[in-house]
């Protein structure tokens, strides 16, 4: 193929595909080698940042994906709104999915012990939205199931991979920008309303490879200025 078809080619699978396509997975569909596919896609990624686009191409949980821009995120929203309720989640929710996000694996007595509260339930909500997944049993008395953030929470989030992880500050202002603001937060749950986001604040500092969240995350910063999924739907 001419670097022109391969341009066109690889914009037709980035948009096609479902969840992000990976490096590996266009220089198979191109019949190329990684080396062309990578300039193939710094080329499209380039093209696509002018003014002039209203959509991006960029790098997510390890694949790359469609995206709308920051700043037309606030037109898009409302269209969006408009075709379908936005994913809810009970500020509990939340304070589960950052515990997990920060200290992942973790299993439920874990995060009980940190939230102050029982979780199960959450965490059935949380696997509902698959914005969790399992992650196999603990070795200790009563083999307990870990759970870990899944690719859908990388993608729903903006974020690239698990190094991207803001600051617990930065997080909640990620999550309202990624559920929609204050109107993506659900009431909280009768059985869990005495929770707060203390607790999970105060055991929930670092990242998941035990180093200091950091506080300028440039993922952070782009994620909660508004970027959302582009809907080919």
């Amino acid at each position: 193929m001419t670097p022109q078809e391969i341009q066109a080619a690889l914009e037709a699978i980035i948009y096609a595909a479902d969840e992000p396509a990976t490096l590996d997975q266009i220089a198979r569909a191109l019949g190329v080698e990684k080396v062309e596919a990578r300039a193939a896609l710094d080329l499209l990624v380039a093209a696509y940042q002018t003014d002039d686009r209203g959509i991006e191409v960029r790098k997510v949980a390890h694949g790359w994906k469609f995206y709308t821009k920051a700043q037309h995120h606030d037109v898009v929203r409302k269209f969006i709104k408009s075709l379908q309720p936005p994913l809810r989640l009970t500020m509990p929710a939340l304070e589960t999915l950052a515990v997990i996000a920060y200290k992942q694996p973790a299993t439920v007595p874990e995060i009980n012990e940190i939230r102050g509260v029982n979780v199960g339930g959450v965490i059935k909500t949380l696997l509902e939205k698959h914005l969790i997944t399992t992650a196999g049993r603990k070795p200790v008395i009563g083999r307990p199931i870990l759970y870990r953030t899944s690719r859908q929470f990388l993608m729903r989030f903006g974020l690239s991979d698990l190094e991207e992880l803001p600051s617990l500050k930065e997080f909640e202002q990620l999550a309202q920008a990624a559920l929609g603001s204050d109107e993506g937060v659900a009431p909280v749950e009768p059985d869990d309303a005495s929770a707060t986001a203390a607790g999970a604040a105060a055991s929930a500092t670092t990242t998941a490879s035990g180093e200091p969240a950091s506080e300028d995350s440039e993922a952070a910063r782009a994620a909660s200025a508004g970027a959302t999924p582009f809907d080919q739907s």
